[in-house]
């Protein structure tokens, strides 16, 4: 999730990210490091502003037992 939300924000400022969330920078920072977990409404609002899906920024989909058995 670290690495995604540096990402999807790509050359915009912490500042204008967070103005547009409606958070304080401190709090996408703490995000953006891992340190800490944004509430639902803030994923919410953060999936909304960058155009994508909930479950694709911030679940971390692990292969089915299925998947690993094709790949071996």
């Amino acid at each position: 999730m670290i690495e995604k939300l540096i990402a999807l924000r790509g050359n915009r400022s912490q500042e204008e990210v967070a103005k547009a969330l409606g958070i304080s920078v401190s709090a996408l920072s703490m995000y953006e490091q891992g340190n800490r977990i944004p509430r639902d409404e803030i994923k919410i609002r953060m999936a909304d502003y960058y155009g994508i899906s909930i479950e694709s920024l911030f679940l971390i989909l692990m292969p089915t037992k299925r998947e690993e058995e094709v790949s071996s």
